[in-house]
């Protein structure tokens, strides 16, 4: 069956023309996907140290990295394949020494093994999946590439540093790609949100800690084949319409 096709306006959002010409538009003017860093704070503060290596991957204009700053965490890397995103962030926070900015690709990060404490994302995974139409049957690209920058992500991390996740994916959609044996982690989440409002979800991957086995048979499903649809019932046969034919007469 040939899949249906996600609606052309969602390509724009893996299109690096699109994102440069919003920055050169709104600068480094604070623009939060998913809200805030008050919105998730309580969860994230109980993952972090003072001192942890951070890395934000598809930093846009989000306020996230200076505002970790401001709480102390002092040491922090944000990345963007936006040249006019960073241009315009490195400008607005010349004043934080501890933040850095580089342009670079979530799928081949420019960064030894081993570099960083921790990794957060928010709402960047998500574009992975803006041309997907069936959450339940992610296609082959879809599920390489973020296979692809999960595998970055886990080199980077050091032994027992965390990937954290933030995004509206549920769990029974995204832990599939997140619970895979190869990246050496371990995985949970929580949802977080407020009461009447749209939830959200925060996954944490420890490294270096195993997977629970509900998690491990999760990722193991994410690779195999559907199952072939059920056969057609055979028509039925002459001599049986005939019968029926029979009876009711």
């Amino acid at each position: 069956m040939e899949r249906r096709r996600a609606p052309a306006a969602n390509r724009r959002y893996r299109q690096r023309r699109f994102w440069d010409a919003l920055y050169r538009q709104d600068g480094a003017e604070p623009r939060e996907w998913l809200g805030g860093l008050s919105r998730f704070l309580p969860q994230l503060e109980a993952e972090l140290r003072p001192g942890d290596r951070i890395l934000v991957l598809g930093c846009g204009n989000s306020a996230l990295s200076h505002d970790l700053y401001e709480l102390g965490y002092t040491d922090v890397t944000s990345i963007d394949f936006s040249p006019a995103c960073i241009a315009a962030m490195r400008t607005r926070y010349a004043h934080c020494p501890g933040l850095r900015w580089a342009v670079m690709d979530i799928r081949a990060l420019a960064f030894p093994d081993a570099a960083f404490d921790v990794v957060l994302e928010k709402g960047t995974l998500d574009v992975l999946m803006v041309e997907e139409t069936d959450p339940w049957d992610v296609s082959p690209q879809a599920t390489a590439a973020m296979h692809r920058v999960l595998a970055e992500v886990s080199r980077v991390l050091r032994p027992g540093g965390c990937f954290i996740s933030i995004t509206f994916a549920q769990p029974h959609f995204r832990k599939p790609h997140y619970a895979q044996e190869a990246f050496g982690w371990s995985l949970r989440h929580a949802a977080c949100g407020d009461a009447g409002a749209f939830h959200y979800f925060l996954y944490v991957m420890r490294k270096g800690q195993p997977l629970d086995a509900p998690d491990l048979a999760l990722g193991c499903r994410l690779h195999q084949s559907p199952p072939p649809p059920d056969p057609p019932p055979p028509p039925a046969s002459p001599d049986n319409e005939d019968y029926l034919l029979a009876i009711q007469l």
